[in-house]
């Protein structure tokens, strides 16, 4: 099956004027940058602060600017009307994922520069960070598919950023409650270990597992989301 590029910047370029008009969806991206700035002033430079701010970016530009875009298309009808369009499944939710993504990845850079965050080797930073960003979009994909409206997928999204924001402090609970040891395989939270151990000296072949837990997350949510937006077609 062939990808057009053409039809996937024409879906990017829709979703891009979209964005630009609807205030308070693109103002959440300023959160994370005003945080950052404020970190780098107060000189906070422990590693977990720094990817609580990662995360939170992670989660609100990625999963949450996703979900709402999806979400708009759903109220104004215009997203059975792209399904029913030439454009193929890949081409739709490829070009409705180039936005977040983008935003996403120029949102962290910004961020961690204020913060004055200079990862020990950035290519498996920016690797997992990628890898985790495509985590967070698939999810914010997923979630848009299953509400009404762009009040909707705001208020369904919340408790979501929270656990995969400021839920990275859950580590902190897991001597004293063993059955959170399951949420230590959360992707943002095997992002963290991922930094320790680089941190701490650790390349590529250091974090393999870590790579391959965020991963098996990137591929279980993209076969749902597949899953959901074949559904919708049919339905």
């Amino acid at each position: 099956m062939n990808v057009s590029l053409k039809r996937m910047n024409a879906i990017f370029q829709k979703d891009l004027k979209d964005f630009s008009r609807n205030w308070a969806v693109s103002s959440v991206i300023l959160m994370p940058i005003i945080l950052g700035a404020l970190f780098g002033r107060t000189g906070v430079q422990d590693l977990s602060s720094h990817y609580l701010l990662i995360n939170l970016a992670m989660a609100m530009v990625a999963m949450f600017v996703q979900c709402c875009l999806i979400a708009e298309e759903k109220e104004k009808n215009t997203l059975r009307g792209l399904m029913l369009s030439p454009a193929s499944s890949t081409e739709i939710i490829g070009g409705k994922s180039l936005l977040s993504l983008i935003f996403t990845i120029i949102v962290i850079y910004v961020t961690a520069m204020l913060a004055d965050y200079r990862p020990a080797n950035f290519g498996v930073v920016a690797a997992a960070i990628i890898l985790s960003t495509l985590f967070y979009i698939s999810l914010g994909t997923i979630l848009g598919l299953f509400s009404k409206s762009v009040m909707e997928a705001s208020l369904v999204v919340m408790p979501v950023i929270m656990v995969f924001s400021v839920g990275s402090f859950i580590t902190n609970f897991v001597d004293s409650y063993p059955i959170l040891k399951v949420a230590l395989y959360l992707p943002n939270i095997q992002l963290i270990e991922l930094a320790t151990k680089v941190e701490a000296g650790g390349g590529f072949g250091d974090v393999l597992v870590e790579l391959a837990i965020i991963t098996g997350w990137v591929v279980a949510s993209f076969i749902v989301t597949v899953y959901l937006y074949r559904r919708k077609m049919v339905d």
